[in-house]
């Protein structure tokens, strides 16, 4: 089969590897029909994830249809379609009990990293009994691509501001996380959106798809003015900083009022600074981590509903055997870019 690996010198090659087969009673083997580019990819390929191995089939991010699975996998069978779950889980241990899936003991950030992932034309997903979700069937694979990791990461950010009913959000970085986020605030209960990104490109797309009420651009805009102007001088209800940059994380406690949440699920290149003496008295809370991806079956539900849609993060589709050229346009992130669709 065709797969993309990347070497330790940062080079990306599509190759032919044999298709993968059954280790484990929980493992199923996954015809992959649709996958994405993540810039967690990109992190992985210019050295900046410590744990992920070189040789390794990248790709983390997919739907597709079960062809194989093991004998300890009861809830799927073969012919399935089905969404994964960015994160490998057990489902047994200390913390996937209490709902902390992305720490798993027995898993965590898995395919695509330590072991082959997605950017292929099959893949062998551990605990498939929980990683894969069934898709109902009014929806497209397209329609279900993100579930297990970009709308995930939105879904969490909005879930660790606790949001209630009337609260105006902040979400930084309208790229693809900042945009779920920014739905799933809504769907929680925000009243208001202010959208927040340098790039205009992207705000419009927040503005065109009606995800924001209030548009920023910090290269030009004075921030803080407008979010004390749009909510009473008393700042942001909840922050989600989705953008990842050393300027971004400084801005989102600035904006939030005091007493308020900053949901951080940007994934950062360097160590941030938490500046206490200039924060002291606002009373935050921040809350970090990485995708909290337990809410697939949710999610997929809210989809087959109309209460979420992510088709419109899909700039272009792409064939696997050209994933290489796919790679240089998502990394230039020309104009109006946000996600590539991987097709077999």
């Amino acid at each position: 089969m065709k797969a993309l690996v990347w070497h330790k010198n940062g080079e990306i090659e599509l190759v032919e590897k044999p298709v993968p087969e059954i280790k484990d009673p929980r493992d199923a083997i996954v015809k992959v029909t649709m996958s994405s580019i993540c810039t967690s990819d990109l992190h992985i390929i210019h050295g900046f994830v410590p744990k992920a191995l070189p040789e390794t089939v990248l790709g983390h991010e997919f739907v597709g249809e079960i062809i194989e699975t093991g004998a300890a996998v009861k809830n799927l069978k073969t012919g399935d379609r089905v969404s994964a779950n960015c994160e490998t889980f057990c489902g047994e241990c200390f913390f996937c009990k209490r709902g902390y899936i992305n720490n798993c003991l027995n898993g965590g950030w898995k395919l695509g990293c330590s072991i082959d992932g997605c950017q292929a034309e099959y893949v062998r997903v551990p605990f498939a009994d929980t990683g894969l979700t069934k898709l109902p069937e009014n929806l497209s694979y397209k329609n279900a691509l993100f579930v297990g990791d970009i709308l995930a990461s939105g879904y969490f950010g909005a879930e660790m501001c606790e949001i209630k009913a009337g609260d105006t959000i902040a979400v930084i970085g309208c790229g693809p996380v900042g945009l779920c986020a920014m739905q799933c605030a809504r769907l929680s209960g925000a009243e208001k959106i202010i959208a927040i990104d340098i790039d205009p490109d992207r705000l419009n797309i927040a503005k065109d798809n009606g995800l924001g009420d209030i548009f920023i651009n910090p290269a030009v805009d004075n921030t803080q003015d407008i979010v004390l102007s749009a909510t009473e001088n008393r700042g942001a209800d909840g922050v989600i900083e989705a953008a990842g940059a050393k300027e971004t994380f400084r801005l989102a406690w600035e904006i939030a009022r005091p007493n308020a949440v900053v949901g951080v699920v940007a994934m950062y290149e360097e160590a941030q600074i938490l500046p206490l003496p200039d924060m002291y008295g606002k009373n935050l809370t921040f809350k970090t981590g990485g995708v909290d991806a337990i809410h697939s079956q949710k999610l997929l539900k809210y989809i087959s509903e109309g209460k979420l849609n992510t088709d419109f993060l899909v700039t272009k589709e792409m064939r696997l055997e050209d994933i290489t050229e796919a790679y240089k346009l998502f990394e230039a992130k020309s104009s109006g870019m946000l996600k590539i669709a991987i097709t077999a």
